[in-house]
């Protein structure tokens, strides 16, 4: 599982981006793991966001 994310991680940040700073490296890794972890669509979660996916699973 980790090694899927580091994957994902790499090929959607690190390959299409270049980063003159530590500052803007940490923020850009910052939005990604805040996108990857709420609003990303998941087909393993029925095509739902990860957000959409837990508040499903609260309401059942």
């Amino acid at each position: 599982m980790v090694e899927n994310f580091f994957s994902q991680l790499k090929g959607e940040l690190f390959h299409h981006n270049s980063f003159d700073t530590i500052e803007e490296f940490a923020a850009a890794l910052h939005d990604y793991i805040h996108w990857y972890n709420t609003t990303r669509i998941s087909t393993t979660l029925g095509g739902l966001s990860p957000t959409e996916y837990r508040a499903q699973t609260l309401t059942a």
